[in-house]
């Protein structure tokens, strides 16, 4: 509910503040004191259009703060969250809105900056503005289904038949796809045929081209290798160098075997010693390296034509890949994707069928609770015509005839919602025709026709705040009482604010607050709002049956409204 509204500088408005509550609130006054100024502030931050003729005269700008105290469930705070709008479900909500004399209009939720469209979208879920030329949702046919809905408790059955609707379109989709699936296959049957067959016959299999470029790799080293040891073969295998070295190590034999060679002075005897071990070692060393080289022969082969079979075979899988537009890792994946492919233009009879069957299967399920819900709108909507038509006899417009039409869907419309579209019509003139609420009614007939619906509905739908702007307007005596009885009576469960100048509908309010002109220092003139005691409210109510002179007797017949409500 709105919790607090602050104005500055707006039009006629300097300053004001005021503090609502639950219950039914009357705003009453004198012709042009500023009544419609509060509405159309209230209707700025709610995401009306801006002018910047609104900025009093003198002012930099004009603000308008709204506080608004919502339930923690209330489906606002998902807005929110949508909006990244940060909130606190324990604290009021704040809607901003402020008017630049020279500059764009801004808007701000909970203090940060948002589009106007947003504070609409919100404002529509926090307030029904009902009157002379605006009904809020009431009005737009769009709401009318859900409104429907609401009055006959379908709430759980629409809900489930948006389930099978999603069900039923997911399946709708699925074969729509296969069809364009198998359309463009078949349309390339011959081709794929092809592909399969020869890549049927090239055999490509997972992993193999990563695995024979590294076979590849290997084998060209083992080339290189088999080279190394041969040459290495043919070096110690070299006749000269085994004689050469064994010249030398009978030559050395001969030196250290010289007599009394030992008792030489000098490194002659410790050399030749040293140099006839050297050539002795170099003689096993040579045997040995001829061994291991030998050895290595044996382990280091070279398969010429395996190499060749391994290249072969990686070209063929690379022109293959080429051939067929995708990496070489990836044709063996490609494969399977043309084998599939093909068998569906093989088997599309039969999956198509298959697709089909279960898109009927969905439809039918949605269809069955469509007609479940279309039986029992029907029914409800008689109900509800009778109810809204009961409420027009003590609003005097007993000769209006209301009804709920209905619409068949038109392809492309969702049927989340059932088979039908719903709107209320009325016909205001016996053989004039039935037409939408909002084009058929006058003005002074569509705030009286809003209440009859809001009374109707009054069990519907989320509990917010009403408005009625003038809903008493060329009415009086009784219908007027019964306008304040049913405000009064909508004010049971929700908050309530009617702008009057009905004694009859501000008698039947909770409280009162009278909105008047007056000059300030300054000389501009201004509209103030004050809250009204028991005795002022007396005497207001009096001024509204006398005029500006107030008798004793309007001042009884005010006491006598006031203790009747």
């Amino acid at each position: 509910m709105l919790h607090a509204l602050s104005i500055r500088s707006f039009v006629l408005i300097d300053r004001l503040d005021l503090e609502a509550s639950t219950g039914f609130t009357a705003l009453t006054g004198e012709t042009g004191a500023g009544k419609s100024i509060i509405l159309d502030a209230l209707g700025l931050v709610l995401g009306a259009s801006a002018d910047r003729k609104q900025v009093r005269a003198g002012a930099d700008k004009a603000t308008i703060r709204a506080e608004f105290s919502v339930v923690p469930d209330h489906p606002i705070w998902r807005l929110l969250e949508d909006n990244a709008i940060d909130f606190d479900r324990d604290e009021t909500l704040c809607l901003l809105r402020t008017i630049s004399a020279t500059g764009p209009s801004r808007a701000f939720v909970n203090e940060q900056p948002v589009a106007a469209a947003l504070l609409t979208t919100l404002g529509e879920s926090l307030i029904e503005i009902h009157g002379q030329h605006s009904a809020s949702q009431l009005m737009r046919q769009a709401t009318h289904l859900d409104l429907l809905d609401a009055f006959a408790g379908l709430a759980g059955d629409v809900a489930r038949c948006g389930e099978l609707w999603t069900k039923y379109e997911a399946a709708r989709q699925t074969r729509i796809d296969l069809e364009q699936t198998v359309l463009s296959a078949t349309e390339k049957r011959e081709w794929l045929s092809f592909a399969v067959e020869e890549l049927t016959k090239l055999g490509p299999e997972e992993g193999e081209v990563d695995s024979l470029t590294a076979q590849r790799s290997v084998l060209l080293q083992s080339e290189r290798i088999r080279d190394s040891v041969d040459e290495a073969a043919k070096a110690v295998s070299e006749p000269k160098l085994e004689e050469c070295l064994a010249a030398a190590s009978r030559a050395g034999e001969r030196i250290v075997r010289v007599p009394d060679l030992e008792l030489l002075e000098g490194r002659l005897p410790e050399t030749a010693a040293a140099m006839a071990d050297a050539v002795e070692r170099a003689l096993i060393e040579l045997a040995e390296a001829q061994s291991l080289v030998k050895d290595l022969a044996q382990h280091a082969l070279h398969d010429s034509s395996q190499l060749e079979a391994v290249e072969s075979r990686l070209f063929a899988l690379r022109a293959a890949a080429r051939k067929y537009d995708c990496l070489p890792e990836l044709l063996c994946e490609t494969f399977e994707s043309f084998k599939a492919q093909l068998a569906l233009c093989e088997a599309e009879t039969g999956s198509l069928n298959d697709a089909a069957a279960k898109e009927a299967e969905a439809q039918r399920a949605w269809q069955e609770q469509a007609e479940r819900i279309s039986s029992k709108r029907r029914k409800q909507a008689d109900n509800l015509a009778k109810a809204v038509m009961k409420e027009l006899v003590p609003l005097q417009l007993g000769r209006v005839q209301f009804r709920v039409a209905f619409r068949d869907l038109v392809e492309g419309e969702s049927g989340s919602k059932g088979l039908e579209r719903a709107e209320f019509e009325v016909e205001t003139n016996p053989g004039a025709g039935f037409g939408p609420l909002k084009t058929i009614a006058s003005g002074g007939e569509l705030a009286r026709l809003s209440l009859a619906l809001k009374c109707a509905l009054s069990q519907c739908g989320e509990t917010g705040t009403l408005i009625f702007d003038e809903a008493d307007q060329g009415v009086g005596g009784a219908v007027a009482a019964a306008i304040g009885e049913r405000l009064g009576a909508l004010a049971l469960d929700r908050q309530v604010f009617a702008v009057t100048h009905s004694p009859q509908v501000a008698s039947a309010a909770t409280r009162q607050w009278r909105v008047l002109k007056e000059t300030g220092g300054d000389g501009q003139t201004v509209s103030r709002v004050a809250q009204l005691d028991d005795g002022q409210r007396l005497e207001e109510i009096a001024r509204m049956l006398s005029g500006s002179s107030i008798t004793n007797e309007a001042r009884a017949a005010a006491l006598k409204l006031l203790e009747a409500a």
